[in-house]
């Protein structure tokens, strides 16, 4: 009895001294029945409530324009929609933009962007690829990466102005695969020389007037090796808003690496300016000429038209072996986000030299929408005009 007795208060006295070490203000329990001392707040019993799906969407573009560069080891920005060209028709779209530092310590060079793409069309069209700058530290190498797999219905006129502008339109359905990749290395301030690899499948079928052709297979494949030189002081490649871009590039495609039938050449040259003319208007011009050898098959021809140059054209109808074009385009922020440009120029496709003439120059002018996806890296809404035609473009980066 006596045990039971003194059990009994050992146990009152054991709760008690726990209960004393355990108290209670304004909801926060804190306990100091040992050395480690620790608090915490009960967990509400109203769930977060979550945001609208607009809001989210708002809020999620709202923040893509920060650099996030010097934070992320890429900074990627996600966008769908539908999408248009004279050369695809209407089509949806997908894109993620990303940019990103190697060196994320240099605050001087500008970042390297990276952006991957698919595109699918009503009349069949279908691609996808990615496409980047790779910026070294210091910006004292680069690598520049382009590639591309894509089917599509085709129209054809033939090879030549004169086809271009007399013939019935045809058809074919064309499938490609290119690959292009640049390594430069510094050697001058903003002077840079490097070399470069080129792959170009191309597959055509179903050709409604094979008689365009002129004999030519409807497949070739080539692949070439060559060297380029550099002057680049732009400030950013994607959307540069001031500097200047001298580019001399020289390909050969041997024999033996392709069913081409011979030993192929090209020469591009291009030459781009960029000058702030009044608040948040820069100035642009481009200078684009294309120098391929004789003999060199159709679908490695120069093509005129489509999203980059002489936008408006549908891409292919005027080909031959020699293109030069030149454009001047005015870009203007408006607020925010939103900008406008407009662009006036001029693009020639003639077999040589000797049979170059003036009067076979095309016009090319238009405006557009811009909307900052990413910092400085904007979606481009152009309506571009030309000889007997005009096209809607919907496409990312500035064209040039």
């Amino acid at each position: 009895m006596l045990r039971r007795s003194a059990l009994l208060a050992l146990l009152t006295l054991c709760t008690g001294a726990l209960r004393t070490g355990v108290a209670q203000v304004n909801g926060i329990h804190v306990s100091d029945s040992d050395t480690i001392h620790y608090t915490y707040t009960p967990l509400s019993q109203d769930l977060p409530r979550k945001k609208p799906f607009l809001k989210r969407i708002v809020d999620y573009f709202g923040e893509s324009t920060i650099d996030r560069t010097f934070e992320k080891k890429i900074d990627f920005t996600f966008a769908g929609g539908p999408s248009y060209s004279k050369t695809t028709s209407l089509g949806i779209g997908l894109l993620a933009a990303g940019l990103y530092r190697l060196d994320r310590t240099d605050s001087i060079t500008s970042p390297s962007d990276v952006s991957l793409f698919a595109n699918v069309s009503i009349t069949g069209f279908y691609a996808v690829g990615i496409s980047g700058n790779n910026i070294f530290s210091k910006n004292r190498q680069r690598v520049s990466y382009n590639v591309t797999f894509a089917s599509a219905p085709r129209d054809f006129w033939g090879i030549g102005y004169d086809n271009a502008l007399h013939n019935e339109v045809s058809t074919y359905s064309e499938k490609r695969i290119m690959i292009d990749a640049r390594y430069l290395r510094r050697v001058l301030p903003n002077t840079y020389i490097g070399a470069l690899v080129n792959f170009d499948f191309t597959r055509g079928i179903r050709f409604s007037r094979p008689d365009y052709l002129a004999g030519e297979n409807t497949q070739y494949t080539a692949t070439g090796f060559g060297a380029v030189a550099e002057y680049d002081s732009r400030d950013f490649i994607p959307n540069p808003f001031k500097g200047l871009y001298v580019s001399i590039q020289e390909t050969i495609f041997p024999k033996g690496l392709g069913n081409c039938g011979r030993t192929l050449w090209q020469t591009t040259f291009t030459a781009d300016t960029y000058h702030k003319v009044w608040k948040d208007c820069i100035l642009a011009a481009d200078l684009y000429a294309e120098f391929n050898s004789d003999g060199t098959p159709w679908p490695m021809l120069a093509r005129l038209g489509d999203n980059q140059r002489m936008r408006g054209y549908y891409l292919g109808r005027f080909t031959d072996n020699n293109m030069i074009t030149l454009q001047i385009e005015l870009r203007q922020r408006i607020w925010r986000r939103i900008g406008a440009v407009v662009w006036g120029g001029a693009g020639n496709v003639f077999h040589t030299f000797d049979e170059f003439r003036w009067d076979q120059t095309l016009p090319n002018y238009g405006l557009g929408l811009r909307w900052e996806l990413k910092k400085r890296v904007n979606v481009r809404l152009d309506y571009g005009f030309g000889k007997e035609t005009n096209s809607f473009l919907l496409s990312v980066n500035e064209a040039f």
